[in-house]
């Protein structure tokens, strides 16, 4: 008996469509916002140092609230953040995902350092001094002063969400030195917020340019690529991401629902399935991708055990209750 297509598609949005999310509102009351002041080191105290994917996490759910990379000390700041829980996930070349565990930003603290430790992977295979890592290309190690103390200003100034002014900087910054493929990624994600997509594309298309194993940068184009319903070209971007960088479980859930709407349902339970094998926290969500393409294989028993593997992962919420009405509708139809 062929099973009938049940699992409700579309009940999630699975993708980040904006690289950088807003954090607070101009104007908001100071007592109600702080800064966090994110140190990443690894276990011997130094810095991680540069382009490490920083995440603030909403405590209460799966969806980042902004993003940002980390200098070449290893530090990112976000600022004005409103009160509440949060936590903040690293992720990048070399290193293991890292999750700081929650924390709180209340009205008692203006402003936190928050240390977090990462290990590197791989460590007995790490890259002997002088080698360049395949995300850090030569042209962002051989960035002029002046230029990256433009791109550090712009940085701050995207954590203060004044979009126009980081624009001004990162264009003065891609000036002194026109290789700068990092800034040419952060370019794109000003244009972002600016709602100005062909930009946005144009200054991300120009970043792999330079540097095809820029993993923000093609995550950034595949996420636009989806927005353009052009799941091929966002496949392809996040599997060289993947390669680039094969331990992000964010980069590979997207590329798992990248494969789900590409109609390759192997692939995206495989994604799937490497993806509960990495620590993986706030990413339940690869559990009803695997479980859709199970369905569409009409192998009912596999969709209901990654359903259950997602509510034991985020049993709370709306998505769950969702997904506990799918499991009662599925039964049924067996």
């Amino acid at each position: 008996m062929r099973y009938r297509h049940l699992l409700f598609f579309g009940m999630f949005s699975f993708v980040t469509t904006s690289a950088n999310a807003q954090v607070g509102r101009s104007g908001m009351d100071p007592s109600q916002v702080g800064n966090v002041h994110v140190h990443v080191v690894y276990t011997n105290d130094r810095s991680a140092g540069l382009q490490l994917r920083v995440q603030l996490m909403n405590g209460s759910s799966s969806s980042p609230v902004s993003e940002s990379f980390t200098n070449d000390q290893g530090r990112t700041d976000f600022i004005g953040v409103p009160v509440g829980n949060y936590h903040v996930i690293v992720t990048g070349e070399g290193i293991e995902a890292a999750d700081s565990g929650v924390f709180e930003v209340d009205r008692r603290k203006a402003s936190q350092d928050l240390f977090i430790t990462v290990h590197r992977s791989n460590e007995a295979n790490a890259n002997p001094v002088g080698q360049v890592s395949p995300s850090v290309a030569a042209v962002d190690l051989n960035v002029p002063k002046s230029a990256r103390k433009e791109f550090d200003r712009a940085v701050k100034t995207m954590a203060g969400r004044d979009w126009t002014k980081a624009l001004q900087q990162l264009t003065r910054a891609i000036s002194l030195y026109p290789q700068y493929a990092v800034a040419y990624n952060n370019i794109g994600v000003v244009y972002g917020h600016l709602n100005d997509p062909a930009h946005e594309r144009e200054a991300l298309e120009k970043a792999i340019g330079l540097n095809d194993h820029l993993v923000p940068a093609l995550v950034n184009l595949a996420k636009l690529c989806f927005q353009d319903k052009n799941a091929a070209r966002a496949e392809t971007l996040l599997e060289n991401a993947r390669q680039a960088e094969p331990n992000n479980p964010e980069t590979m859930t997207l590329l798992a629902q990248a494969q789900l709407l590409n109609k390759h349902f192997d692939a995206a339970i495989a994604t799937a399935h490497t993806v509960h094998a990495l620590p993986h926290q706030n990413f339940a969500v690869v559990h009803y991708m695997a479980a859709r393409a199970f369905e569409r294989e009409n192998r009912l028993p596999d969709a209901l055990a990654e359903l259950q593997l997602f509510l034991a992962e985020e049993p709370n919420g709306a998505r769950a209750d969702r997904v506990r009405a799918e499991i009662a509708q599925l039964k049924n139809h067996r």
